[in-house]
């Protein structure tokens, strides 16, 4: 029981932090597992297992009633993701678990350190017609 009300508090802060701004999963499920004691390759499956049925449904209607949703660029995503998590569990089944947490640890502060000192503004995005 404590560990669903724990997973249920991890996913409500990651349902939130994902319809404000799209993440959850790689950057506050699988860090706060690893927090709580599971290996990196536990942390990442319970992650992907916990996605699987409602990975965005609810904010997927939101974004879609506000015109919000690019449809071909989802699309693509969505085949990609097919594919990569395919491929990325395989080779995550490869590493040791430090090396999957460093390659995570590198992965995640690549990412900050764009968003901290090269953030894009809305001018920079090429807009398709």
């Amino acid at each position: 029981m404590t560990a669903l009300l724990i997973g249920a508090a991890i996913g409500l802060a990651a349902g939130v932090l994902s319809g404000i701004v799209g993440i959850g999963g790689g950057v506050v499920i699988v860090p706060a597992l690893v927090l709580l004691g599971l290996t990196a390759h536990e942390a990442s499956g319970t992650s992907l297992a916990a996605l699987l049925m409602p990975v965005g449904l609810l904010g997927v209607f939101e974004y879609a009633h506000r015109h919000q949703i690019k449809i071909h660029y989802a699309i693509g995503i969505a085949v990609g993701l097919t594919l990569g998590v395919a491929a990325g569990a395989y080779v995550a089944g490869r590493l040791s678990d430090p090396l999957l947490q460093r390659v995570f640890g590198v992965l995640l502060a690549l990412l900050a350190l764009k968003f901290l000192i090269f953030p894009a503004t809305a001018h920079d995005a090429v807009r398709p017609r």
